[in-house]
């Protein structure tokens, strides 16, 4: 047993000392190539070891992740979601061209952006202009801190007096914009109740918790800006309308720097506008439109120049300003509106206008016709602007000949197409020669087109878009190009007027509706003309009207004068002589019925009277007159 015992030992003491004797037999070791491979055996070992320490050390952490090492990252989570959401309105500017107008709303303060008009459709019959609907507007009066105001063109600041008169909220915008502004509320009377406030591109404006950022943008006005609303809820850049510039008549270049900054210190959102989605490339300089006047007017030679275009396009008026006087023409404004823009443009320094180059429309004739130039409003084709008039021989100062060259210096807005062609039919019947934006570059868009539109994207890089300012097509168009810019297709919303939207950091929705629609003003009345006398009015241009006037005993029933059949645009009168005594005959013998049957209520007479006549008219002609039966007691 103990000899064992004593073996053990000594074989375990052989082993290590068998493993050393490689140098003892004369072998370097530093040769050996068993030796490196254990010590980076080793080495890898002692690596793998470490590393499953670290790993160990960490994953508490991600078990527990609201302790220790995760509770800054889930305070972080918890703040973002104890933001409060924004919410978008749309009252106007969608789905159409005008009446643009947004709701901010963001805890318990409202801001309000625009406030515009859109003009009406052929189908309105009688309607002078459209307005947004108040009525949400109206609802929370006393929670909206201000009206911002982008530029001043009508489907921007044309609804602002109409909104004025019912609510007392300041105004905020560009001096010129305050200035065109100013004009309206003095025709509407109610100037010196409104608060209205002069800022600059760069100037804060603290509004609850609004902080409303003003940025300089091109439009085809001065003044133009975009805005960015810095909330609690995040940073929303409504651009305006804008183009980018970089040769404007002002001098004042888009301010891309500062909405760089804006995108590097990030946006939730971006509202932009929509007008040229559909238009690929970039949108050519104002600069060019007055290098085509020159030429054109050297071409007119001997000829009277009439140059119609926007009353509130500032630049261009401008330019045919310069090239007149270059070219030794005086100048003349034939056009309410154009009249007014250019006063006011003129005082606040907008305009440059020579000393002696601007006469009175009343004094046109009086100068040789190769040294005047007549600047006209109606580039649109509307019936009562002056160029229409003009047209249409009704002017009461002057007359189209053949000695007149008309540059139409607009492009048709969406729907004025046929209007603007008609116009130009009847000059060219009166021997003008016309020229229009299609044939040479007398106009350019203030509206970005595709390539500006991208490069907005990539600069504020929101996390959220919304395309505004436009019809479908364009909104769809703008959306497809936000898409190709990278922005996720569930980070895209297209609203439509009377949508509410809600954006917070995680999720962009349609909340909820909200009131919207379209009133109209006619002459002095304004929502008093709804769907129902406009559906009147067109069954009258449409049809006609027959009017049945009789008078009867109250007490009787017994028929004292009439019935008498009178119409208005339904058929002439002295080609229909038979159908009209047809119609006599029938109206008398509905009448002694109601006598025979002892029937003494007027209204079923009315009825009666009104089934019968429609009924013969659409049997006789097809057609369906509004019928008006008048019927007297005495």
């Amino acid at each position: 047993m103990a000899e064992k015992t004593n073996q053990k030992p000594k074989n375990s003491a052989k082993k290590p000392a068998a493993k050393k004797p490689a140098a003892e037999k004369g072998k370097n070791p530093f040769k050996s190539n068993k030796s490196n491979k254990t010590n980076k055996k080793q080495n890898r070992a002692q690596k793998n070891t470490e590393l499953a320490k670290q790993e160990t050390a960490k994953a508490p952490q991600k078990r527990n992740y609201y302790k220790g090492g995760g509770q800054k990252r889930g305070k972080q989570n918890r703040a973002k979601q104890n933001k409060p959401p924004i919410k978008i309105s749309f009252l106007g500017g969608l789905n159409e061209v005008g009446k643009n107008m947004i709701l901010y709303e963001c805890g318990n303060d409202m801001l309000l952006v625009d406030c515009g008009l859109a003009f009406p459709d052929p189908e309105m019959f009688g309607v002078d202009l459209v307005i947004p609907d108040f009525t949400y507007v109206e609802e929370n009066a006393d929670k909206i801190r201000g009206i911002l105001i982008t530029h001043g063109h009508e489907d921007h600041i044309g609804g602002l007096a109409f909104l004025l008169k019912t609510v007392n909220i300041p105004v905020y915008s560009t001096r010129l914009t305050i200035g065109l502004i100013e004009g309206k509320l003095r025709e509407h009377k109610i100037l010196s109740k409104c608060k209205l406030n002069v800022i600059k591109p760069g100037d804060h404006v603290k509004l609850g918790c609004f902080d409303a950022e003003f940025i300089h943008v091109n439009h085809s006005i001065p003044d133009a800006v975009g805005i960015a609303l810095h909330t609690p809820a995040g940073v929303v850049v409504q651009t305006g309308d804008f183009k980018i510039d970089t040769t404007p008549i002002d001098g004042g270049v888009i301010d891309l720097a500062r909405l760089s900054e804006l995108g590097n210190e990030g946006v939730l959102a971006l509202l932009s506008d929509s007008t040229n989605a559909v238009k690929p490339g970039f949108t050519e300089s104002e600069r060019k439109v007055g290098e085509t006047f020159e030429v054109q007017f050297r071409r007119a030679g001997h000829h009277r120049l009439i140059v119609a275009t926007f009353a509130s396009n500032i630049h261009r008026v401008q330019q045919i300003i310069d090239v007149a006087e270059k070219l030794g023409r005086k100048v003349a404004l034939s056009g309410r509106s154009l009249e007014n823009v250019v006063s006011i443009a003129t005082e606040l320094g907008y305009i440059r206008v020579p000393e002696g180059i601007l006469v009175g429309i009343d004094s046109v004739n009086s100068y040789p016709d190769e040294k005047m130039v007549i600047i006209t409003t109606g580039s649109q084709g509307e019936p009562m602007s002056a160029l229409y008039r003009m047209a249409f021989s009704e002017h009461r100062r002057i007359e189209i000949g053949q000695n007149d060259y008309v540059i139409i210096s607009a492009t048709p807005i969406p729907g004025n197409e046929k209007m603007v062609g008609r116009v130009v039919d009847e000059l060219l019947k009166l021997g003008a020669e016309v020229v229009y934006e299609k044939m040479y570059d007398v106009h350019v868009s203030g509206h970005a087109c595709q390539e500006e539109l991208k490069l907005m994207m990539s600069l504020v890089k929101p996390q959220y878009f919304l395309p505004v300012h436009g019809e479908q097509k364009h909104l769809q168009k703008h959306a497809m190009l936000a898409r190709t810019m990278g922005i996720p297709e569930e980070n895209i919303l297209i609203a439509d007027n009377g949508k509410e939207v809600e954006i917070t950091e995680q999720k962009i929705r349609i909340s909820r509706d909200v009131p919207a629609g379209m009133v109209f003003v006619d002459g002095i009345g304004v929502g008093d003309v709804g769907a129902v006398v406009l559906r009147d009015r067109k069954r009258l241009a449409e049809d006609g009207i027959i009017i049945i006037a009789a008078t009867i005993e109250r007490e009787s029933g017994d028929v004292i004068s009439g019935p008498d059949v009178v119409t208005r645009g339904f058929v002439y009168v002295r080609e229909s002589e038979q159908l009209m005594a047809e119609s006599k005959r029938l109206c008398e013998s509905v009448m002694a019925d109601c006598m025979f049957e002892h029937i003494r209520d007027v209204a079923t007479i009315r009825n009666r009277l009104r089934d019968e006549i429609s009924r013969l008219t659409y049997n006789r002609t097809k057609r369906n007159p509004m019928v008006l039966p008048i019927i007297m007691e005495v």
